[in-house]
């Protein structure tokens, strides 16, 4: 369903989404939608973002091999460093 639809931004910064979408959708009142903002263009989902817990699975991986936020920007600067040299 690739149409453009029309929504208007309330005074208190509310958008209603057309009935259509919502019931395509199966959204209900109270339902997490996700807003990414791509330099003015906005994408919204009715997808949770998974970034987030993509970021802490990343995060748990590399305390797991002993890594820390320290050993990790030393290795970003020696790369940084070894693209310099070339």
């Amino acid at each position: 369903m690739l149409q453009a639809m029309t929504v208007q931004v309330s005074q208190r910064g509310v958008l209603t989404l057309p009935k259509e979408l919502r019931d395509a959708y199966h959204l209900k009142t109270g339902d997490d939608l996700t807003l990414i903002d791509l330099g003015g263009v906005f994408v919204l989902s009715p997808r949770r973002s998974h970034i987030d817990a993509l970021a802490a699975q990343i995060t748990e991986a590399l305390t797991a091999q002993g890594e820390t936020l320290e050993s990790m920007l030393r290795a970003l600067r020696e790369e940084r460093e070894r693209y310099g040299d070339r």
